[in-house]
């Protein structure tokens, strides 16, 4: 088992190693912004599927909707920007809200980005699918089949370490940059040069309601679906401790280029769709309609259409990287269980990586790997983080009064405000489409985490060493269950002889002629051990030893101990455990929660037999 563990994860790291563990700009790059960047590839389709039905008039609205989302890229960039100077410990908006508006303002950050990145790794993979499928249109009846095999990828890939995930990742990420900037200005330049380009075909989808009916909250539902193109710009704030020193400098640096790099991508896509009159099409991209009537279905196209494919999937991986984080800095502060702050044996927080990919599986079996019906829910947590994270930092400068404080409190207290507005709008325009779902499942997820945090504060009181120690008890009655009489029996009774000598033997009578045999070899054996057997004409185990260990409860007195030995034998392979009776883990199970007795088991480990050796004369 270890050696296939191995195999698909790759040896353990040394604790020293984390230190190497650390990315480039480079690389970062394509690790933390692979999420925002893909987001160029379904975020003007979005926009296209709220105005294409109104009529062919409305869709001259989606270049300046287009133009109001990247001036919020651009405010938000700003603002995080500050946010990693002044956190260069990452954490993102959990640890900026937990700071500096109070404990409760964290969680419910911190829940919105748990949802968040489960929804990046479904939308993410969906998408990814359907450019494969636009591609491949045979493809399509597989394509929940399809995205729970991209998951499983991911998982391994991530789960291999930091250093594997982002050497797998950088050259898919920066193909697609290349060949979806070549594609636009391909499309530019045929444009204004006048060259011909093929007519987009007549799409059954566009309505043609008058202009007069394009009412404002219209634009706004197409400005909320658009607004998906700037989910994972808060990511590389989560991420700054694995960044190359200097990290702060090379995080803002790598942020500053993503937002860049997107104003390009998301305003040249959608440029080109109103120029070519490109309309969404439920069994093909817009990307892909766009690259089909500029290049054809040439070389050129399935480059475009396998780098899409590849950056939609990865980008998956930003949530990779940061849900495990945020995770684990979530159960440090005690309000999820212990485990997901442990890093596993390649330095990365497998727990929160296995959950994530779990969570994300059934997301896609439920809502069929379709992109469009699991957008309504995404984006709502993100500009809940965006929001509490920027009014965390107002805060933060408030308090700080640091060298700039006011400038920097004018930039996040302007990208708190448009991020709020950003919120309502799309709480109020997609709340009947899905969104209420989030907007449930937040308080939810916050109420779990402070049930778990009250247990381990009632755990931490109870466990608590005080002046009061705990009293040693006078006496311990010894019980072990015996099925037959056996080397496995034989190691357990001389083990509690030699911590009792009150100890008792337990026998159910399953079969008379086995019973007799153990009753005969008893008394020589061990004439000093009773061995009460007891009667179980329903062939029940459980049942009568249970009730045996009642009646002995019930005679014990204060200060008195009950400790169950179980006895039990280890085979030399792992496949042979599953082919005897698993009595004694059933026992422990029923036996565990009671706390009158004390459960142990008394291993033997049986050894691998002799080979024997041929010697000639």
């Amino acid at each position: 088992m270890l050696r296939l563990k191995d195999i698909i994860i790759g040896k353990p790291l040394h604790n020293s190693s984390l230190v190497h563990e650390k990315l480039t700009k480079i690389k970062a790059l394509a690790v933390y912004s692979s999420d925002a960047l893909s987001s160029v590839a379904y975020a003007t389709e979005e926009i296209l599927w709220v105005l294409a039905p109104i009529g062919a008039f409305a869709l001259s609205f989606s270049l300046p909707i287009s133009g109001i989302i990247l001036l919020l890229l651009a405010t938000l960039i700003m603002s995080y920007r500050k946010t990693i100077f002044a956190y260069p410990s990452g954490g993102g908006a959990y640890i900026v809200a937990k700071d500096n508006l109070g404990q409760l303002a964290g969680l419910v950050a911190g829940s919105s980005l748990v949802l968040d990145y489960i929804l990046t790794v479904s939308v993410s993979i969906a998408s990814g699918v359907a450019a494969i499928t636009s591609a491949f249109p045979s493809l399509l009846p597989h394509t929940v089949a399809l995205c729970l095999f991209f998951v499983l990828l991911l998982m391994i890939v991530n789960l291999r370490g930091i250093k594997e995930a982002a050497t797998v990742f950088t050259l898919p990420t920066y193909v697609f940059i290349i060949s979806l900037l070549t594609l636009i200005g391909i499309g530019i330049y045929k444009h204004s040069m006048g060259l011909p380009i093929p007519a987009a075909p007549i799409n059954p989808v566009l309505g043609s309601t008058p202009q007069k009916y394009i009412t404002l909250w219209i634009l706004a539902r197409a400005f909320s679906s658009g607004c998906t193109a700037l989910t994972g710009v808060e990511a590389i704030s989560n991420g700054v401790p694995n960044f190359k020193e200097p990290r702060s400098r090379n995080a803002a640096l790598t942020l500053v280029s993503m937002g860049i790099i997107i104003v390009f991508l998301f305003g040249g896509t959608t440029f080109l769709a109103q120029i070519l009159h490109v309309t969404p099409n439920s069994n093909e991209t817009v990307i892909s309609q766009i690259a089909r009537l500029l290049t054809g279905r040439g070389w050129f196209y399935y480059l475009l259409q396998a780098s899409t494919a590849a950056i939609l999937i990865l980008a998956a991986n930003t949530s990779y990287n940061d849900f495990p984080l945020v995770f684990s800095l979530i159960a440090k502060d005690g309000y999820l269980p212990r485990q997901f702050s442990a890093r596993g044996d390649k330095l990365v927080f497998s727990n929160g990586i296995i959950t994530l990919s779990l969570l994300s599986a059934v997301l896609l079996v439920v809502f069929d790997g379709d992109t469009h019906n699991l957008l309504p829910l995404y984006a709502i947590g993100v500009f809940l983080s965006f929001t509490l994270s920027q009014v965390g930092m107002v805060v933060h400068w408030r308090k700080s009064k640091e060298a700039g404080w006011k400038t920097n409190l004018l930039v996040n207290g302007f990208g708190a405000t448009l991020s709020g507005i950003v919120l309502v709008i799309l709480a109020t325009t997609k709340f009947i489409h899905g969104a209420w779902i989030v907007i449930v499942l937040i308080p939810l997820l916050i109420g779990s985490f402070l049930k778990i945090h009250k247990h381990y504060i009632d755990i931490a009181k109870k466990l608590r060493v005080d002046d009061q120690i705990c009293e040693h008890p006078e006496h311990i009655k010894v019980i072990v269950p015996v099925a037959t009489f056996t080397r496995v029996v034989v190691n357990t009774l001389e083990y509690a002889t030699s911590i009792s000598n009150d100890v008792t033997a337990v026998h159910i009578i399953l079969d008379e002629e086995k019973s007799e045999k153990l009753e005969s070899r008893w008394d020589s054996y061990y004439p000093n051990i009773p061995l009460v057997t007891l009667s179980s004409p329903y062939r029940a185990f459980l049942a009568p030893l249970i009730k045996y260990l009642e009646s002995v409860e019930k005679t014990i007195k204060s200060h008195e101990l009950i400790m169950v030995l179980i006895p039990e034998f280890i085979t030399h392979k792992w496949w042979q455990y599953f082919l005897h009776n698993q009595t004694g883990l059933v026992l422990k199970s029923v036996l565990f929660f009671n706390k009158s007795y004390v459960i142990a088991s008394v291993p033997y480990h049986i050894s691998e037999p002799q080979k024997k050796v041929i010697t000639e004369k």
